[in-house]
């Protein structure tokens, strides 16, 4: 036995599911996502490769100019697994085109037959009033095209966030990943980072600008009310979907 379930039934539950989660949420602010079980967690609290320990003398300990990161003048830029830089975004870019064509056409052809033997005399006494074989074919023909485009971009963005090193790649590139969330009232703002640094480029400071980050995935973003608001309702979407105008 076949039953044939109607289309708003099936489209009515379709919906009930995510409409569910949102009636639930009224009334409470938005949760912060726990920081325990993440890549940076894990990176965190995993003890980092065995390294050779070098002796030291007595008078290594007393000197400023030791190269021990806890000296004076030690290096303490993040280098290994579960170290944390400073990830500087500064973007300030805009970008502007504009292109225009124009293009003209014009041409006309005329062909005519006005002696051959007498024989277009004798065919035009026959022809109806004002016909003749003097201007047999005549063409022309005009075009013109005419294009203009124009795209104006810009975007500005400065943040500031502390990356962890999750992993040390075999040619000593670190991968990073950082996320931030911070909440105001009901509204929960979101900043996540990845990508992939060389030892080197990091600074005296440990920090790093965003243009020396390989395959950089920066997300800026917000969750809660006002992100609420301002997103469609679910029929406003599948109507943008399936409408064809």
């Amino acid at each position: 036995m076949n039953i044939k379930i109607p289309p708003f039934i099936l489209l009515s539950t379709l919906l009930y599911f995510p409409a569910c989660e949102r009636v639930q949420n009224i009334g409470k602010v938005p949760e912060l996502t726990t920081a325990v079980g993440g890549d940076e967690y894990y990176a965190l609290i995993s003890p980092d490769l065995p390294q050779t320990i070098e002796r030291s003398r007595p008078v290594d300990q007393a000197s400023l100019w030791s190269k021990n990161r806890d000296s004076l003048l030690g290096d303490r830029r993040a280098s290994a697994r579960g170290d944390i830089l400073t990830v500087l975004i500064e973007i300030d870019d805009s970008a502007e085109f504009s292109n225009t064509s124009n293009r003209s056409r014009s041409g006309s052809d005329s062909v005519g037959i006005t002696d051959l033997f007498g024989i277009p005399q004798r065919i035009n006494e026959d022809l109806p009033e004002g016909a003749s074989l003097d201007s047999a074919i005549s063409t022309s023909g005009t075009s013109s095209s005419t294009g203009t485009g124009s795209v104006r971009r810009g975007e500005k963005l400065t943040l500031s966030v502390a990356a962890t090193i999750v992993d040390v790649l075999q040619n000593g590139v670190l991968s990073i990943q950082g996320t931030q969330e911070v909440r105001v009232n009901y509204e929960i703002r979101e900043l996540i980072i990845t990508g992939y640094v060389r030892p080197e480029d990091i600074s005296r400071q440990n920090q790093i600008t965003y243009e020396k980050i390989a395959s950089a995935r920066i997300s800026y973003g917000g969750r809660g009310q006002i992100s609420d608001v301002q997103q469609p309702r679910y029929g406003q979407q599948i109507v943008d979907i399936i409408s064809p105008f």
